[in-house]
């Protein structure tokens, strides 16, 4: 690996200043030489005594307490930006300015130790926290403080009780409308129950018109089958007279030889004597209903006779087993037993009303 040449020496020159102190052309200073001309030579060393006092911009004032100098001066110098910093924050924000509090840091010591005169500039008072700061704008921004704490705290209250009270009439709202939708509800219901009866009504009434149109064209066709008559026994009336233990027909009392009419059209099955029935008389109609006519005085058709409504088929009577003079009637379908079914319901049936 190359290396670079050594550098030439300088050329030696005599020095002038040895020549001209050895001519005496210039007389020699320095530390252990004397001039005659100023008198006896003495040693000075400063003291505080002797030194002044540097006056000025430069002036470093004496330390006080422990920490160093410049410690010190940069912290003061950060804690004034961060107050000068949450001044502008508060001029942004609009809120009032709020004093802040730092404790008073050490100043600079004389570099001269056991330096205490009196005229020597002391420490301020003042915490630089609050440098640029009066003392009623001190107390404003506590105050200013103060009263926007206040005002929070009043704010949250009356927000907290506006919401309760808003709760509160929500609820009264949600009560209300639930009121009104149970009262509709139940105007509604009572609507419909009074639509529906007055629906069945109506139902009931057309229906009523058409069995009495019924009723009133099966009368032209049906007849009772006596008059001047007083029912006397019902059916399924309960006595001893009977060997059943109850009645099996319906008793129209009339005089002897009443005439007896046909009901409706229909075919004579049955004329002659049947026991504790007396006379008796069967007319079947065409559904295969049986009328049965019992204890006549006489008969007046024959078996296999046709006959037609309203027609006499015999006479009121009173034999067989009676007590007196009387038509016993009995209705037979096929359906029913041999006791029959109740004539009164069945004449009704047919738009008659004995």
């Amino acid at each position: 690996m190359a290396s670079n040449p050594p550098a030439p020496e300088a050329p030696s020159v005599p020095s002038q200043r040895s020549s001209e102190t050895e001519a005496g052309k210039i007389p020699t200073f320095g530390f252990g030489g004397h001039r005659t001309d100023e008198g006896p030579w003495e040693e000075w060393n400063p003291t505080a005594d002797s030194t002044r006092p540097v006056r000025g911009r430069h002036r470093v004032s004496k330390q006080r307490g422990g920490g160093l100098a410049r410690s010190s001066t940069v912290l003061g110098v950060g804690v004034i930006a961060a107050v000068g910093g949450a001044g502008m924050a508060s001029a942004q924000t609009g809120k009032p300015p709020v004093s802040i509090s730092i404790p008073d840091l050490p100043s600079v010591g004389s570099p001269f130790a056991g330096d205490d005169a009196d005229d020597e500039p002391q420490g301020s008072a003042t915490a630089l926290s609050s440098v640029g700061v009066t003392s009623e704008e001190t107390e404003q921004g506590t105050s200013d403080a103060g009263e926007a704490l206040r005002a929070r705290i009043i704010l949250q209250a009356e927000q907290q009780k506006d919401q309760a009270e808003a709760k509160i009439q929500q609820a009264a709202e949600d009560a209300a409308a639930k009121k009104a939708a149970a009262e509709a509800a139940k105007v509604k219901r009572e609507a419909a129950a009074k639509a529906a009866a007055e629906k069945k009504e109506a139902a009931e009434a057309a229906a009523a018109k058409l069995e009495a149109a019924r009723l009133a064209e099966l009368a032209k066709q049906y007849t009772l089958p006596t008059s001047s008559y007083t029912i006397t026994s019902s059916f399924g009336q309960a006595g001893s007279l009977w060997s059943s233990g109850y009645h099996t027909g319906l008793d129209f009392a009339a005089p002897t030889g009443t005439p007896l009419k046909a009901v409706h059209t229909g075919t004579i099955t049955e004329a002659g004597w049947s026991g504790s029935y007396g006379y008796r008389t069967i007319l079947t109609l065409e559904d295969g209903t049986e009328i049965w006519y019992a204890h006549q005085s006489s008969i007046n058709v024959s078996v296999g006779q046709k006959v037609n409504t309203g027609d006499v088929i015999g006479r009121v009577g009173a034999t067989g087993n009676v007590t007196g003079a009387h038509l016993h009637l009995e209705v037979h379908t096929s359906s029913s037993d041999t006791a029959g079914i109740d004539p009164m319901a069945w004449l009704r049936s047919m738009g008659l009303n004995p």
